[in-house]
């Protein structure tokens, strides 16, 4: 379930900021990888291709199950989007920790953490795979409690479009915010590879639910965050960002003799 704005205005706003963060970054003396930023963007031009097939594929099932349940919540009532949003909300934060706990879930979505700075083209570095993975089955009890697929749409739309001013390092703490937002500060533990902040902050919209279910971590000053992956990945190749992960996924299924052993790599932890 990960995709892009297509909004023209929305897109050169953000395209804007992309630029506004490289130059702050370079007045900062910071380091800005180019090569690496490029192939952001064509791991986002991938996504542009595929999402017509993926974005089929996933509506028909969505509409499908849309006509099994006999619940149909009306989206002209503010209160069916207020729920929406948190129920929305809740099945993104398992989406995203399963995400990291699963290693098939994870194969696709290790494309996102593979970016060794934390800047804005980062958030635009989303797997192309994620239909094959099959992260957007966990939002079809959605449909069938009765909550429209249009309405999910929309919902997980904002939430992407909201997490991509989480990318950087131009925004400090937020103060009370963090209590109750997901905020840049909390993105970057959650994008760090140190041993300490691994599978943390998991929200997307919200962090009420990382810290009802134990899995929030604040940054420690006196551990400096270190950005990708565990093992980094060094190319700037979008096919070899996008796939690594299932490459080194199905050597290791190769390498066993049972499907049961096969099985427990596949669905085991990362």
């Amino acid at each position: 379930m990960e995709s892009l704005p297509r909004s023209p205005w929305l897109l050169g706003l953000l395209l804007a900021l992309v630029i506004v963060e490289a130059l702050w970054r370079r007045r900062t003396r910071r380091s800005y990888d180019l090569r690496a930023a490029g192939a952001s963007f064509g791991i986002a031009a991938g996504n542009v291709l595929l999402k017509p097939f993926t974005g089929a594929i996933i509506a028909i099932v969505y509409l499908g199950a849309e006509t099994l349940t006999p619940v149909h919540l009306p989206m002209s009532d503010w209160r069916v989007w207020v729920a929406g949003f948190f129920a929305v909300e809740f099945a993104y934060y398992w989406f995203h920790r399963w995400s990291h706990t699963v290693r098939w879930l994870w194969a696709s979505h290790a494309v996102h953490h593979s970016a060794n700075e934390f800047t804005l083209p980062a958030a635009i570095r989303l797997g192309w795979t994620s239909l094959i993975s099959g992260g957007w089955l966990i939002f079809l009890p959605l449909v069938l409690a009765g909550f429209s697929p249009a309405m999910i749409t929309i919902m997980l739309a904002a939430n992407l479009t909201f997490q991509f001013f989480l990318h950087t390092e131009a925004v400090g703490r937020l103060g009370p915010l963090e209590w109750v937002f997901n905020t840049p500060q909390h993105h970057r533990v959650h994008h760090a590879s140190n041993e300490q902040y691994l599978d943390r902050n998991f929200g997307g919209v919200l962090i009420i639910y990382d810290r009802m279910f134990g899995t929030f971590a604040a940054s420690d000053p006196s551990e400096p965050i270190r950005y990708g992956l565990t093992t980094p990945q060094h190319s700037r190749n979008p096919l070899v960002i996008a796939l690594d992960e299932w490459r080194k996924l199905f050597i290791e299924m190769a390498q066993e003799k049972s499907w049961k052993q096969r099985l427990a790599i596949a669905f085991g932890r990362p």
